[in-house]
């Protein structure tokens, strides 16, 4: 049956997710997922889901008492949220509405490889245009004429961040739209909200990270609503199904929840990048929750694959001659304990 597929199909790679291991006593600081449980009040949610006759009726097409919640939480208009089945599933309705065949897809490099991925599935071309020194944006883009942009910010594998105003000139000077993804805002001290008021941005986003819902699969857009409502003609009917919005939306109410689990990542993270750095490691000072350790005196592969070795799963990124490392998630205490001991006998 091969033989039926699209050519450009057979001929892409597909994305690579990171590992997940299905034994116990390994640590797992490969895939950003939150090292802590989330809000108690999405298990109440799911249940009074479970405990009720709803599962037999559709959801919500268009998660609507999702939309209201973050809407008066985010200080957005409800009419402005998309919701989908994780971000990765904005990411690809903006592709199917925005992109055609033979078209264009344009991200700064390195990136969320997925990106590319994207663009292969959708019969179009990738181009990444280098991040210059500091991991900065150009101030003249070179390619505004790019079916669709996107920008991860923070980025992956970097952590670091565009400004808003960098931002702002970007979206001035492209001729399509531009999506700012922010998988991992909640660990940053701004995110681009405000921007989604500018007729050709999308903002990006999802609990999977800072809400601690990776396995929930839920993410939302913001944009205008007229531009929402075109592209709910694109995503499935019920992409989002009735335990995740129920979910989704007392995570969101619980804000306490959030602050105080953002705390602890972030002082983690600060211990981590300090203590990476005395062991010799370059670490970009990081806005998400993770950090990109990078050596100049040695290969990081074999260290990874020791790490991997001795029951520690951390992410080898290798970006040709953009350069490779080490992004390493923010574990909880314990974890990033044994990380550091392990490393420590390897420098």
């Amino acid at each position: 049956m091969t033989q039926f597929l699209r050519p450009n199909i057979r001929a892409m790679a597909g994305y690579v997710p990171g590992e997940q291991p299905r034994d116990d006593g390994i640590i797992k600081l490969n895939t950003n997922e939150n090292p802590y449980p989330p809000s108690p009040r999405v298990a109440e949610a799911i249940e009074r889901v479970l405990r009720s006759d709803r599962l037999r009726k559709y959801p919500e097409p268009v998660g609507t008492t999702f939309r209201q919640t973050a809407g008066r939480v985010l200080g957005v208009d409800p009419d402005a949220i998309l919701v989908g089945n994780g971000s990765d599933d904005i990411l690809t309705i903006l592709t199917r509405a925005f992109v055609p065949e033979g078209g264009l897809i344009v991200s700064p490099t390195p990136s969320y490889l997925l990106y590319r991925t994207l663009a292969e599935i959708q019969g179009a071309r990738f181009q990444g245009v280098p991040y210059l020194d500091g991991w900065k944006l150009p101030a003249k883009w070179p390619l505004a004429e790019a079916n669709l942009t996107l920008v991860a910010n923070p980025n992956s594998p970097s952590g670091t961040m565009a400004s808003l105003e960098e931002l702002e000139t970007l979206a001035g000077q492209l001729k399509g739209p531009l999506v700012v993804d922010e998988a991992y805002v909640d660990f940053a001290n701004q995110h681009a909200l405000s921007l989604a008021r500018l007729p050709n941005v999308v903002v990006s986003r999802t609990l999977s990270k800072s809400y601690g819902l990776a396995g929930l699969r839920f993410g939302f857009a913001v944009a205008s609503p007229k531009l929402v409502r075109e592209l709910a003609k694109v995503k499935d009917s019920y992409n989002c199904d009735m335990l995740s919005l129920a979910g989704a939306a007392a995570a969101l109410e619980d804000q306490e929840w959030l602050q105080a689990n953002r705390k602890k990542i972030l002082v983690t993270r600060a211990r981590l990048g300090k203590s990476l750095e005395s062991l010799g490691f370059h670490v970009t000072p990081s806005h998400a929750n993770f950090v990109w350790a990078t050596r100049r005196d040695r290969a990081v592969k074999p260290m990874y694959e020791e790490l991997k070795s001795r029951n520690i799963l951390v992410r080898y990124m290798d970006y040709g001659e953009h350069g490779n490392g080490l992004r390493i998630t923010v574990g909880a205490d314990a974890e990033i304990d044994r990380l550091l001991e392990e490393l420590r006998k390897m420098v």
